[in-house]
């Protein structure tokens, strides 16, 4: 993480060494104030990138200095810090325009992780965008395709009601976008709309981030944490990537749904949230529950309005509207027209990361053109060239980036030979996707099954991996 510029605005003498302490450990430079009033003086001759304040302070209070920085430093994050939280108060934060909030006393590895997450560059651009009322990630949702169009008429027709919400679709086709759009659409608009990410943390982790904990519940819980479903009471909570979620915390997930009320971990008595829960997945849960690896209760108590974005090969015609529209995002009002032989290519590409590999490949573009109109060459889209491929030998494998335009995208390779004079036999017509799929499986094959190592042979991370094996097995080509 980049050196910050920090503003710490808090009367206590202790708290003020202990944070200039715990943040310059960090490389951070921090200046310090005594209270809201100062903090306001200190502002204009100098800038900072972060602002944290205690919430009770002579002369001005951190609630108001928050309406000030809001109203005069709209891009300026502020974590709240305050020795008498309250679910209220931390709910009155964030619904003031608070980055965050952390209860007293609290350790310099809790106040670290919630800086970088506060100071995180996507996070500052879904704070931005927020502002300027474009909706999650900073965009609309930009769409010519008529069953587009209808998945949107639905959500917005279900956001008036409180029905959960259960959102499917392939990695990168706006499954977040159209949560945020249910909730900017619903009555909770006003309310807090609180993201969890299920694939982030582990299990351990994750059920203290969702439901909270009290002090002295396990070693390192020095504090009161207030979890996220607290957090989002009256508003929306996304639960995004859930089929994550492990057996053991579904179940205490669908209490939570079914009674309305969660267990802090260690607390003593169950604690009434009224949320409205939007899940999100890029897996089939139907499958996973005739596998047994998600609780069918979950899933029918999850799936009340079913929501499938389709993926962006499906809906060809948007190709266009995205594309001029992501240009224009990059380039402003001299953004080029596309040339037919340019749209014609992005047209026929599979897309497998969808919207998002869409906004990349033209954002590279942007940049690689230099004003000039765009080549081919300039998205830089990537065919995966099998070089070489001997599983569990020495030679791995080269991933080769090549313009669009100098091989077919329907490329593929009859005969590869291998260092222990093996074949790898590569059909002609095959996609570049089955060619993935035929390396991952051998190199698994190869290696005994050893996940480590075969994702380190083929130059992928292990989530990587294991995400390729679970849509592998979605689509049936192994019961493992």
């Amino acid at each position: 993480m980049s050196v910050l510029k920090i503003l710490v605005a808090d009367d206590d003498p202790q708290m003020q060494l202990a944070l200039k302490a715990g943040l310059g450990r960090s490389g951070h430079t921090v200046t310090i104030v005594s209270d809201g009033q100062a903090a306001l003086e200190v502002l204009p001759q100098q800038p900072f990138d972060l602002i944290i304040t205690d919430q009770r302070m002579p002369k001005m209070t951190g609630l108001e200095l928050l309406e000030h920085v809001s109203q005069e430093y709209p891009d300026l994050p502020v974590i709240m810090i305050t020795a008498h939280g309250t679910i209220n108060q931390a709910v009155d934060a964030m619904q003031r325009g608070a980055a965050d909030f952390i209860s007293k006393p609290f350790t310099n590895e809790e106040l670290t992780r919630v800086v970088d997450r506060v100071v995180a560059p996507e996070v500052a651009e879904h704070r931005e965008n927020r502002r300027a009322g474009h909706g999650a990630m900073g965009r609309p949702i930009v769409t010519q395709d008529p069953m587009m169009r209808r998945v949107l008429e639905v959500c917005e027709s279900v956001a008036r009601s409180d029905a959960t919400v259960l959102v499917q679709g392939e990695s990168g086709t706006g499954k977040e976008l159209v949560a945020r759009l249910i909730h900017d659409a619903s009555p909770r608009v006003h309310q807090p709309f609180v993201a969890v990410n299920c694939a982030a943390l582990p299990d351990t982790l994750l059920e203290s981030e969702l439901f909270g904990h009290e002090k002295g519940a396990f070693t390192g819980a020095q504090s009161r944490k207030i979890g996220k479903f607290e957090l989002a009471h009256g508003g929306t909570i996304l639960l995004d990537e859930i089929s994550e979620m492990e057996l053991g915390l579904q179940a205490k997930l669908l209490r939570v749904l079914q009674e309305r009320e969660v267990d802090r971990v260690g607390g003593k008595t169950p604690i009434s949230v009224d949320v409205r829960v939007v899940a999100t997945t890029n897996r089939s849960l139907e499958q996973m529950v005739e596998r047994g690896e998600f609780r069918a209760d979950l899933f029918y108590r999850l799936n009340v309005i079913p929501v499938t974005l389709p993926a962006l090969r499906q809906r060809v015609g948007d190709i266009q509207v995205l594309s001029e529209f992501f240009l224009k995002k990059f380039l402003g009002d001299k953004a080029p027209k596309l040339p037919s032989t340019v749209l014609s290519a992005l047209q026929h590409y599979p897309w497998p990361g969808n919207v998002r590999e869409l906004q990349n490949a033209v954002e590279r573009a942007a940049i690689l053109s230099q004003g000039r109109e765009l080549a081919q060459h300039d998205f830089l889209l990537t065919q995966s060239a099998v070089l070489g491929f001997a599983p569990g030998g020495s030679t791995s494998i080269v991933q080769t980036e090549m313009p669009v335009e100098a091989i077919p995208l329907s490329a593929s390779i009859e005969r590869v030979e291998t260092s222990q004079d093996e074949e790898l036999t590569i059909t002609p017509g095959m996609t570049v996707q089955e060619v993935e799929r035929k390396l991952i499986l051998e190199t698994l094959k190869s290696t005994g099954d050893n996940r480590t190592q075969a994702a380190k042979t083929l130059g992928i991370s292990i989530r990587t991996l294991r995400n390729k094996l679970n849509e592998y097995r979605d689509q049936g080509y192994f019961a493992g």
